[in-house]
């Protein structure tokens, strides 16, 4: 979260070139859509494990989000699960040990503030993202191939699942039965759609 109280002293130095002017109502470039709303579990769980979800630069990635302001282990999860879209849901078994090694190195020093560990670049640190000369964020060079036809698929999943939360809280045994049947139909005829293209 951006602390409107007082200046970041991230916000004038070390900028990226894909960052742009920084405001309070647009504080970065976001892929098409927030990558969350749906299912449990990640954001980024919709897209698997498999060729879809290509693995990030995660040493690159935290690096760049430190370079703008300080930050704990799970914002660094939750701003590169956000900035991709969903894409990207790095797991806190690759964040944290990445964080241990960029500290070893002398690249990030860690405070405790409130009871949790906070991460700052070092001078080091900085010297380092910035002799990454990418002109595009490590979020946005994952899941490239993760087409606007997959992105429409699972921002249709998120309205549907709007509705359903709609209907299980308001609806009544009646309406959730029949939002019930209606589902398992649909699910029926998705395994239907693949069943034809295997064909």
């Amino acid at each position: 979260m951006h602390n409107h109280h007082h200046e970041d002293p991230y916000s004038r130095q070390g900028r990226p070139p894909w960052a742009g002017a920084m405001t309070d109502d647009q504080p970065y470039r976001r892929r098409r859509g927030r990558g969350r709303g749906f299912g449990p579990g990640s954001p980024g769980s919709f897209f698997g494990q498999g060729p879809r979800a290509n693995r990030g630069d995660i040493r690159a990635a935290i690096l760049a989000l430190l370079a703008e302001r300080p930050m704990h282990g799970y914002q660094i999860i939750q701003e590169i699960t956000d900035r991709s879209g969903g894409v990207w849901a790095p797991s806190p078994g690759s964040v944290y040990p990445t964080l241990q090694h960029l500290e070893d190195e002398g690249l990030v020093t860690a405070d405790t503030t409130e009871g949790k560990k906070v991460f700052s670049l070092t001078a080091a640190g900085q010297a380092a993202n910035e002799a990454r000369g990418a002109t595009t964020a490590p979020w946005e060079e994952v899941g490239r191939d993760v087409g606007d036809d997959v992105l429409d698929l699972r921002d249709a999943i998120g309205q549907l699942a709007g509705a359903v939360r709609q209907i299980a809280r308001g609806g009544t045994a009646a309406q959730i039965a029949a939002a019930t049947r209606l589902l398992g139909e649909t699910r029926r005829s998705l395994y239907r759609i693949l069943a034809e293209d295997d064909a």
